[in-house]
C-alpha cells in the first residue's frame, strides 16, 4: 500500500514538507517499503488519508534515504510515525518513555484518526504536547536503547 501514499526522499523534499504544510497536521512515517510492519501501517495511512485530508498531510519517508532525519528523531524502531504542525514538532503522551514518536503500527484504522484529531484539536489551542486517545492495550510496547553511553 506504500505507493498509495507520497514519498519523501531527500533532506530537503523533508524539510519542504515540514515548512510548507500549513494548518495541518504533517505525518511522516519512517520505515521501510519492504518491511511487513511498515506495510500493515501504511495500509492503515492509506486507508484514512482520504477522511483526513481535512486535517492531516501524510507522507512516507524512507529511513535510509534521509539518515540526518533518522538520526535526529533517533528512529531506532520501525515504523515510527512523527508529527508537526505549522513547522512545529508536536509530541504526544503515549504513556510510554518517548513522547516524540509513535513506533510501530497501529492496531485499527480509528485509533490513528483519533489520534490525528487530538493532535489536530490540541494544536489549533497552540498546545505542543496532547495526551493519546489511544487505548494503552492498543499501544505497542518497546524499550528504549540508549547507544554509547
Amino acid at each position: 500500500m506504500s505507493f498509495l501514499l507520497p514519498k519523501l526522499s531527500s533532506k530537503k523534499e523533508v524539510d519542504e514538507a515540514i515548512k510548507s504544510v500549513a494548518e495541518k497536521v504533517l505525518v511522516l512515517r519512517f520505515g521501510r517499503d519492504k518491511d511487513l510492519v511498515c506495510l500493515q501501517l501504511d495500509d492503515i495511512l492509506a486507508k484514512t488519508a482520504h477522511d483526513l485530508s481535512k486535517m492531516a498531510t501524510i507522507y512516507l519517508v524512507d529511513v535510509n534515504k534521509v539518515p540526518v532525519y533518522t538520526q535526529y528523531f533517533d528512529i531506532s524502531y520501525i515504523p515510527s510515525t512523527v508529527f508537526f504542525f505549522n513547522g512545529q514538532h508536536m509530541k504526544v503522551d503515549y504513556g510510554s518513555p518517548d513522547h516524540t514518536k509513535f513506533i510501530g503500527s497501529f492496531k485499527t484504522k480509528q485509533d490513528f484518526i483519533d489520534l490525528i484529531e487530538v493532535i489536530y484539536r490540541g494544536a489549533m489551542r497552540g498546545k505542543l504536547i496532547v495526551q493519546s486517545p489511544i487505548d494503552p492495550k492498543n499501544i505497542p510496547k518497546y524499550d528504549l536503547l540508549y547507544q554509547d553511553i
